[in-house]
């Protein structure tokens, strides 16, 4: 099958310049349905990753984001929300983008563009077959991802991609690749758009599935969620009340005393 990248296409639009604001941002809404029914037609893709990736955390294992521009600031913000959400360590999901952390605000010339930087930086973490490296790229052709994947496949360390164009070059390096194929964007070439969206919600579901499969959710509730804020002390009080059906007061006690809604409730239940 020939590479098309659908990412690069036309826009369905033309004349942009001329639209009123209401209707360019209808267009743009329109354009967005299309996102959550092209995630829905690869579930089951995720699924299979979602699986093995909860297979090697299990075993101490950890995930990396591999991506450059939009696609690795999106796994950097993923990856930094698994701590305060999850209470896992930071060094259990982890983004890498390339050109460096100066690359998450401004961007960095040609640092996509390198196919041996990428391996380059796993190797600072000390990456090993106990590991995932999903990569992500919208147009499934970012060298400094696709190297860093090939090097990972000769040392047996397991892949994966979230690419939004059908047989890419990334999809056919990836032991697990995810292809969600959501069309040209309302700017032409403007992957920040509809691609990141999609990648955005993969990213989502990965992440949040797993925790709750390595036990990070109780019920329905981020029971090992970080106290960083006031806001999440006050939600960790009212779950501690409602798991113990006791008052605010000795609810936030608990709380503030053992450190997370989990230790609070298993301590109590044990004093």
């Amino acid at each position: 099958m020939s590479f098309i990248k659908t990412t690069e296409q036309d826009s369905r639009y033309n004349h942009l310049e001329q639209m009123s604001i209401e209707d360019i941002l209808t267009n743009i809404n329109n354009e967005d349905h299309i996102v959550p029914v092209a995630v829905g037609k690869v579930i089951p893709k995720i699924g299979s990753l979602v699986e093995v990736i909860s297979e090697k955390m299990n075993k101490g294992g950890r995930l990396f984001y591999m991506g450059a521009g939009t696609s690795g600031r999106l796994g950097i913000v993923d990856a930094s929300e698994c701590p305060p959400t999850f209470g896992v360590d930071h060094n259990v999901v982890i983004g890498l983008i390339a050109g460096g952390d100066s690359a998450i605000r401004k961007a960095v010339e040609f640092a996509e563009d390198s196919t041996t930087q990428g391996w380059l930086d796993l190797q600072e973490h000390h990456i090993s077959d106990k590991d995932v490296v999903l990569g992500i790229a919208a147009s499934g052709t970012t060298p400094y991802v696709i190297g860093a994947l090939e090097k990972c496949n000769q040392n047996g360390i397991l892949t994966g991609c979230i690419t939004c164009n059908e047989g890419s070059p990334i999809a056919q390096v990836s032991k697990y690749p995810i292809e969600v194929v959501v069309g040209p964007e309302f700017v032409t070439g403007s992957s920040r758009m509809k691609a990141g969206t999609a990648q955005k919600l993969i990213l989502n579901m990965i992440s949040t599935a797993t925790m709750i499969k390595l036990g990070k959710v109780k019920g329905n509730k981020m029971v090992d969620m970080q106290l960083s804020n006031n806001k999440l002390v006050d939600r960790g009080t009212r779950m501690v009340m409602n798991a113990l059906s006791i008052h605010e007061k000795l609810a936030n006690e608990l709380l503030l005393k053992h450190g997370s809604v989990r230790e609070a409730i298993n301590n109590y239940q044990h004093e």
